[in-house]
């Protein structure tokens, strides 16, 4: 950003570990040969701290060659189009500039009142400031003449610093207010593009070089540059946080696209939703999962057990005592009706707690209404627990690297090779992306039709859940009590068995997205 670089010079780089680099877990997407930049023709880049801002700040020299303004207004408008250059020209010379500068809530640079018409400081004169009512001399600038003659060439302008200053809008406050006000807005509101001015109604936004010349605090001033990056980040959608705890790399790609990339702490995730890679189901699809689960999964087992449906207007009760009376507690409803048969409970007369009314129509309607609802529920706790058991599954194999690590250092000391005792690890990563697998298999499987299709796929899922139990077991309970000799050729069988099956039942779903094979459930 030229001159206006340095509002970026300080900035953390960030330091990651990925743990004992010997034991990170191989990174093997969809296809047995290893992911580094590309996957699948899918080219990215991992970018640093470093690199992201190097980043942003080219962004802004993209721009600044073709129109020039303040390169912290240019970064403010490219923030305003996240990021999107292309958009920002286009909007740039369609006509309508004083538009474009209102809508990102800055001064349009070709309309600012030329220097030598801002006001003169004469030496008596003083500002009040509108915060703290303290007053003040002002910072400003003062026009000299070097003769009396009314020639431009004869003009200097001295800028006089003072406590009162302001921006382009023409409010002006004490530094001291600002430096107040800015600390507040970063470290507390935790705010970075979206500063406006301190005058009430304003909404003219602080720009860089204004922060960064008022805060004095160089932890402030830090934090500022974080938030500035991340929103760079956040708001181009060409850039991902990798979503890794404590990671501070970033992935940066030539288009959207569902697909998995891996960052340098090795973590494998989907590039347009950010989950962890989740093959085969579709983004929108583990989305609305998530939030299922979120929503479901904690109390749904008690509710199946301990409560019913009020047959007026589904509300769910519990039953807190003997009585098989129940008056809904929804304030619209109220209904009274019986807890055994679900009718209603008028009719009862004064069989006040021995329900013998199990033919009645309206009460055969309301089980069959609540007998569906619990379907769907056992359905759904179907799919969900063993949707957890494999994550759970994954989280104690990831262990297993420790436990690999020993016997391979066992099978070294009996004259094997480095080399020649990969394949234990090879067996690990692999089990831990058949984990990876069949956990989403169950999203995927949540809503799917069923139909001739559907069926292969869950004679597929049932195969690769075999083969990786069978593996998981000699892994973790076998392998101790096997001869070395024979160790070496079982864990191969096993894992390439569980790769084939694995491979199968994703090859059967693409080819199931391509020749619209699936329907979904609501």
């Amino acid at each position: 950003m030229d001159s206006d670089d340095e509002s970026f010079g300080e900035h953390d780089s960030g330091n990651v570990s990925s743990g004992d680099d010997d034991f990170a877990m191989d990174v093997d997407i969809n296809n047995p040969r290893d992911r580094g930049q590309e996957t699948d023709e899918y080219p990215y880049d991992v970018l640093t701290t470093d690199e992201i801002v190097q980043h942003m700040v080219d962004c802004i020299k993209d721009v600044n060659t073709v129109v020039e303004i303040p390169a912290t207004v240019t970064r403010i408008l490219l923030n305003h189009f996240k990021w999107d250059k292309e958009k920002l020209m286009e909007r740039f010379y369609d006509g309508d500039q004083d538009k474009l500068f209102k809508d990102a809530h800055v001064i349009n640079p070709f309309r600012k009142p030329s220097l030598a018409l801002k006001p003169k400081i004469k030496k008596s004169r003083t500002e009040d400031c509108e915060i703290c009512y303290s007053t003040f001399p002002p910072s400003g600038y003062r026009v000299k003449m070097k003769n009396m003659e009314l020639d431009s060439s004869q003009v200097e302008v001295e800028y006089i610093e003072g406590m009162m200053t302001g921006l382009e809008c023409g409010h002006r406050f004490c530094t001291q207010c600002w430096q107040e006000y800015l600390t507040t807005k970063i470290v507390e509101e935790g705010l970075g593009q979206s500063i406006a001015c301190a005058a009430h109604g304003c909404d003219i936004l602080v720009d860089d070089v204004t922060v960064m010349r008022l805060v004095q605090d160089a932890r402030v001033k830090l934090k500022y540059q974080h938030l500035i990056t991340n929103s760079f980040v956040e708001c181009n959608r060409l850039l991902r946080w990798c979503p890794s705890a404590d990671c501070t790399y970033a992935i940066k790609v030539q288009y959207v696209d569902p697909r998995p990339v891996v960052c340098k702490c090795n973590h494998v995730f989907c590039f347009e939703c950010g989950e962890n890679w989740h093959d085969p189901v579709q983004c929108r699809l583990l989305k609305k999962w998530i939030k299922k689960c979120d929503d479901d999964s904690e109390t749904s087992n008690w509710i199946a057990a301990n409560t019913k449906e009020c047959p007026k207007c589904n509300v769910t009760i519990e039953k807190d005592g003997g009585c098989n009376h129940m008056v809904c507690k929804n304030q619209n409803c109220k209904h009274d009706f019986c807890w055994v048969c679900l009718g209603s409970w008028e009719p009862h007369g004064s069989s006040w707690y021995n329900c013998n009314r199990y033919d009645e129509d309206e009460a055969r309607a309301a089980r069959d209404a609540q007998e569906r609802l619990r379907s769907t529920l056992a359905r759904y706790l179907h799919y969900y627990n063993r949707y957890i058991n494999h994550m759970q599954s994954l989280k104690f194999e990831h262990k297993l690297y420790a436990a690999v690590k020993e016997k391979m250092e066992e099978m070294q000391q009996h004259n094997m090779s480095w080399i020649e005792v990969q394949f234990l690890k090879k067996a690990v990563d692999i089990l831990c992306q058949c984990r990876q697998t069949l956990m989403c298999t169950y999203v995927f499987a949540y809503y799917l039709k069923k139909n001739n299709q559907s069926q292969i796929f869950e004679e597929n899922q049932k195969d690769l859940e075999s083969a990786t139990e069978t593996l998981s077991e000699y892994l973790e309970r076998d392998i101790t009590s096997e001869n070395l000799a024979d160790i070496k050729q079982k864990v191969q069988d096993k894992y390439r068995y569980c790769e084939k099956r694995r491979k199968a039942l994703l090859d059967h779903v693409h080819e199931g997205y391509e020749k619209d094979w699936w329907e979904y459930t609501n």
